[in-house]
C-alpha cells in the first residue's frame, strides 16, 4: 500500500490499545494541519506489512471441535445467557446450531441485533470448520 509514513504513524498512534496513549482530537487536527501545510512530508511512503503485526481486536474464532456441548460453545463466544433458549428450542448439538438462521434466533428469543450478528458470524465460522473437516484438502 502506498500510504505516507506521517499519516501511517498518525493512524498507528490513534489505534493504540491503551486509550490514554492515543492522541487527543486537537493533537490529530494539529498533525493533519501540519501535513496539509507541508505536502512534501507526505511524499515519503511507509512500508506497511501485508498482515498487521498486532490486530486491533482479538478476532480469533473458536475451534468448534474443542467443544462438547452447545453450552460450552456459547460460553466461548460469551453468549451463555442464551443457553436455555437454545436447548429448550431443540438446538442441543453443534450440528443443529450450525444450521441456524436469523429467523431461528428470533424465534428462540435472541432479539438484540448485536447478539444475533455475533452468534450468526460464529455459526458461519462453525459451518466453514465443519466443511473443512468433512472434505479434507489433498496435496497434489
Amino acid at each position: 500500500m502506498d500510504c505516507p509514513s506521517a499519516l501511517h504513524q498518525l493512524m498507528l498512534d490513534c489505534w493504540q490499545k491503551d486509550r490514554n496513549a492515543r492522541p487527543r482530537f486537537t493533537d490529530i487536527v494539529n498533525t493533519l494541519d501540519k501535513m496539509i501545510r507541508n505536502p512534501a512530508s507526505l511524499k515519503q511512503v511507509a512500508s506497511i506489512p501485508a498482515v498487521p503485526s498486532q490486530p486491533l481486536l482479538d478476532r480469533s474464532i473458536p475451534d468448534f471441535n474443542t467443544f462438547s456441548s452447545v453450552g460450552e460453545w456459547l460460553g466461548a463466544i460469551k453468549m451463555t445467557q442464551y443457553r436455555d433458549n437454545f436447548l429448550n428450542s431443540g438446538f442441543t448439538s453443534l450440528q443443529l446450531v450450525a444450521q441456524m438462521t436469523s429467523e431461528d434466533l428470533l424465534r428462540i428469543g435472541v432479539t438484540l441485533a448485536g447478539h444475533q450478528k455475533k452468534i450468526l458470524s460464529n455459526v458461519a465460522s462453525m459451518r466453514v470448520q465443519m466443511s473443512q473437516c468433512q472434505s479434507p484438502t489433498t496435496m497434489a
